[in-house]
């Protein structure tokens, strides 16, 4: 009888031993960067016409709008855009580079258990394969609760840096660092010089304990159950389906391809690169150029 009861729990605990490791889920994200800041500086622009604002209005609606899909089970998860067709010129190295620096243009990778992520970029004709610790949110548990998709969710908080490379933090200049010397007037000639970067952000998170996963989108993580909406002043990230245990797997594994570097590696990379393309364009009288103030 107890050999038997034996059998009966073992056979119990190991199928919910199998269960819990090939659970997995799936989750669709919108995610929308307000940009309002750039429609003011381009509405005060004179050399810019109604057709240029329009042309450039639309490009910044496909960098700052997309939807991503979310891959995940108990321990690891990828983040990767969702595939879509490009319109003829569309996919230039310009902007594959500025779909990277919007949030897209790769495979993020996290794994919740060793506290890791690996995430391809495409920069400038270049493949890096960025390896680093996940960022440790110190979240505040907050007493707000809403109704997402039908799940219910707790609301927390954090402080974090601002990625340096991520272009959805750029804000405007204060209005005193934004003054400009009449004898470099003439220079001026982008929205792009009067917007800055901030050295923190507030997140606000949206969780739901009902699927009980460590994961969300991006670097996001550290909550007990998946994150379902997250807001960061000028980006917001929302899921707008679930779906738990599909037939279909997904092939949950780290990118391989590119050159291995830290996100801080490949942060001064970047920035170096900017700063090349500055003073390129300073040299030509400053026509078109891109005058940023990185880590105001």
């Amino acid at each position: 009888m107890y050999k038997i009861i034996f059998v009966l729990v073992f056979a119990i605990a190991s199928s919910l031993g199998l269960y819990a490791q090939e659970f997995q889920g799936m989750a669709i994200y919108e995610s929308k960067t307000s940009t309002s800041d750039f429609k003011t500086r381009m509405q005060g622009n004179k050399d810019m016409t109604p057709d240029m604002q329009k042309i450039i209005e639309e490009r910044m609606k496909k960098m700052f709008e997309k939807t991503f899909i979310l891959n995940f089970d108990k321990s690891a998860s990828i983040y990767k855009e969702e595939e879509k067709l490009e319109a003829p010129g569309q996919g230039s190295g310009g902007m594959r580079m500025l779909a990277s620096m919007t949030g897209g243009g790769g495979t993020f990778y996290k794994n919740v258990k060793d506290k890791s992520y690996t995430v391809d970029k495409d920069f400038m004709g270049k493949e890096f394969l960025v390896k680093d610790s996940l960022p440790n949110l110190k979240w505040k548990m907050e007493s707000e609760t809403r109704v997402i998709g039908g799940y219910n969710c707790f609301k927390a908080t954090a402080v974090r840096h601002a990625s340096k490379t991520d272009f959805r933090n750029l804000r405007p200049k204060k209005e005193e660092t934004a003054t400009v010397k009449p004898a470099d007037a003439a220079k001026k000639t982008s929205f792009m010089d009067e917007m800055d970067m901030p050295k923190e952000v507030i997140i606000t998170a949206w969780y739901t304990p009902e699927i009980p996963v460590n994961q969300g989108p991006e670097n996001y993580w550290g909550l007990p159950g998946l994150i379902l909406e997250v807001n960061d002043g000028k980006t917001v990230i929302l899921c707008s389906k679930v779906v738990l245990n599909s037939k279909v797997k997904a092939d949950i594994k780290a990118p391989t391809n590119g050159k291995v570097i830290s996100q801080k590696e490949f942060d001064e990379t970047v920035i170096k690169k900017i700063e090349e393309f500055r003073e390129m364009n300073q040299g030509r009288g400053g026509n078109g150029g891109m005058h940023m103030r990185i880590g105001g």
